[in-house]
């Protein structure tokens, strides 16, 4: 069963950290908040824990559409093409923000996601997600946790999430109420932003 780990994110608790951090070397699961819904993540450079998620999502892994939490504009040109001075100026107005933004991959990106052209990448507003990603020293590979509920599209009670999840996961944080709506994703793999879908996130920053 899941560890439920209560964290706060005014001033993320730095031995509850280590523990999360733990998890994900060892190849386990979490979910966490970011600034949008709660995240379901793995270490990116884990092939079993990707592996897991795949399967809770009811997915083939190399078909996914998995997001890359990083803690960074550097963080993210690890795993992406050169970007040019616009793309890098609406990212650096929008980041950390509740944004997930499309960009060209480059050949760092992990071996299951190799053929993928793009990536998503994602840098939260949430001192929880960013210490996390810091601390293990690479991204996370996210994706939100829907609701089965028809009304309710994301839960965003922590005590729901782990009552729901304790069996899937190694671990739950509580930081607090999620929010319930998802990020703004914007595709800015061509050069032209476009709107994916519109969340969270304001597009006064294109």
């Amino acid at each position: 069963m899941a560890q439920f780990i209560k964290i706060y994110p005014e001033n993320p608790n730095e031995k509850e950290i280590a523990k999360v951090v733990k998890v994900l070397k060892e190849g386990g699961l979490i979910i966490y908040p970011t600034d949008t819904v709660y995240g379901l993540g793995c270490d990116i450079t884990n092939t079993k824990a990707l592996e897991r998620i795949a399967k809770i999502k009811g997915i083939k892994l190399e078909k996914a559409n998995f997001s890359f939490v990083c803690s960074d504009l550097s963080n993210i040109s690890d795993y992406i093409k050169q970007i040019d001075t616009s793309t890098f100026k609406i990212l650096k107005r929008a980041l950390p923000g509740p944004y997930t933004f499309i960009l060209p991959g480059n050949n760092n990106l992990p071996k299951e996601f190799k053929k993928k052209t793009t990536v998503g990448i994602r840098v939260p507003d949430n001192e929880i997600a960013l210490e996390i990603v810091r601390k293990l020293g690479n991204p996370i590979v996210s994706t939100s946790i829907h609701d089965d509920d028809e009304v309710i599209e994301y839960t965003t009670d922590p005590e729901l999430i782990f009552e729901k999840w304790q069996k899937l996961v190694d671990v739950v944080i509580d930081g607090g109420y999620g929010d319930n709506e998802a990020s703004t994703i914007i595709d800015l793999s061509e050069g032209e932003p476009v709107v994916v879908r519109e969340g969270k996130g304001s597009l006064d920053i294109l």
